[in-house]
């Protein structure tokens, strides 16, 4: 008997995080592979001083960084020493295994989506890009991704039409619509697959909008997913310490 979906970060294999996906202009959608990039932006990657990529690129996050906004004690663990940053992001749930997914068939494989923020200890990840070295250490301590519950895909019709928001103590740091990704979901599944097989309980982690900002312990971090433009509240939100 499979496991339910929907207690994916008890039991998915892989947790596959895209960086460098959003841009701060309104841009037409790119297939991949992307010609004419010269014309995207993407505003995390500027804001980190990073090159915008010319196509997907994604890294992979140890699944024992999990931690579930339906703990008891819901909280994200900042090692002392080091600068943490907070990157709010739409994840996507893969439904069954498939490799070498063509794009267009790609939404076939998606069982549903969960908010998650993608904590990186940006020092670390400093170090480790001037030295060479994977970002493992950076992205990889537990707690390093807070997730929120399974969101079924019937509850979202079109993942393009999102708004993404966090806030520390109160005051909105990230608010960002999910059409502005440059790889569209389809698109980051195809070239996922063609590289390593994706199997049912894995997550892809999307990108993130501008306004990445510190961590400090005590802080209360909230973020929430919403319709872009429903005044009826959000679809989903959670709050982690």
């Amino acid at each position: 008997m499979s496991q339910s979906i929907q207690t994916f970060p008890s039991w998915g294999r892989k947790i596959v995080a895209i960086g460098r996906n959003f841009a701060y202009v309104q841009t037409p959608r790119i297939p991949c592979p992307c010609p004419n990039t010269e014309t995207f932006n993407s505003e995390h990657a500027k804001e980190l001083g990073n090159a915008v990529p010319t196509a997907p690129f994604f890294f992979l996050k140890p699944t024992s960084s999990y931690v579930s906004s339906t703990s008891v004690d819901a909280r994200i663990e900042i090692p002392k020493g080091t600068n943490v940053h907070h990157e709010i992001e739409l994840g996507v749930v893969i439904g069954r295994t498939g490799r070498d997914i063509a794009a267009s068939e790609a939404m076939h494989f998606v069982e549903g989506y969960a908010l998650a923020i993608d904590v990186t200890a940006r020092d670390l990840q400093d170090a480790a890009k001037k030295s060479g070295k994977p970002w493992t250490t950076a992205k990889g301590f537990d707690t390093f991704t807070p997730v929120g519950e399974f969101l079924p895909k019937s509850l979202i019709a079109n993942p393009d039409d999102l708004r993404l928001w966090l806030k520390i103590n109160g005051e909105t740091k990230q608010d960002g619509p999910t059409s502005d990704m440059i790889f569209k979901i389809p698109d980051l599944i195809a070239y996922v697959s063609a590289i390593t097989t994706l199997e049912r309980g894995d997550v892809i982690l999307t990108g993130t909008p501008a306004g990445v900002g510190k961590l400090i312990p005590g802080d209360t971090v909230t973020c929430g997913l919403a319709k872009r433009g429903n005044n009826g509240g959000d679809i989903f939100n959670m709050s982690f310490r």
